[in-house]
């Protein structure tokens, strides 16, 4: 299973995708925009986004066998950034989307304290980028699941099982 934990910055998905990948015996995809940016000498650029987005797909289209699969971010985040930015987004990253499609979504919702680091810059405008990644993911028809304080303590707490069974827990306590 391909899962996909998106939201807005400073809302865990890091903590909450490596967490997910080890409690499951799944494998963790770290996202690779804050390290691409934390590495730049210069203000990033649509150029850098769009190079952002090509090795996202190289980490889509990689073969990880029968693991059920964690991705800190992917490619809707990215799509969302363009679009923010009021750059054009290339047709091949919606290509993408469609093409290596996610089984599931966590859109992890922002009521959790924004924590300041050199790399953020959205700390003000979470609400709406949470609603922004909401109808990107409508898009896709794939199923999401919406974590908020009530989930995190859910999957945080419970003993290890598979993911299916997290994502059954959850609809079933929503």
């Amino acid at each position: 299973m391909r899962i996909g934990i998106i939201g807005p910055e400073s809302t865990g998905k890091t903590t909450m995708a490596r967490h997910l990948a080890g409690r499951c015996h799944g494998i963790w995809v770290p996202e690779y925009a804050r390290t691409y940016v934390e590495q730049l000498d210069h203000p990033y650029t649509r150029q850098d986004v769009e190079a952002i987005a090509r090795y996202q797909v190289k980490q889509l289209q990689a073969d990880y066998g029968t693991a059920d699969v964690f991705f800190d971010t992917e490619l809707i985040i990215t799509r969302v950034w363009f679009l923010h930015k009021q750059w054009d987004c290339p047709e091949w990253v919606d290509d993408a989307i469609e093409q290596y499609a996610m089984d599931h979504y966590l859109l992890l919702y922002p009521d959790i304290a924004w924590q300041d680091d050199p790399v953020r810059e959205n700390g003000d405008i979470r609400e709406e980028l949470f609603h922004q990644y909401e109808e990107e993911i409508l898009r896709t028809h794939v199923p999401y699941t919406i974590i908020r304080a009530r989930e995190r303590e859910l999957l945080f707490h419970q003993e290890p099982e598979s993911i299916r069974h997290l994502l059954d827990r959850l609809h079933l306590n929503g």
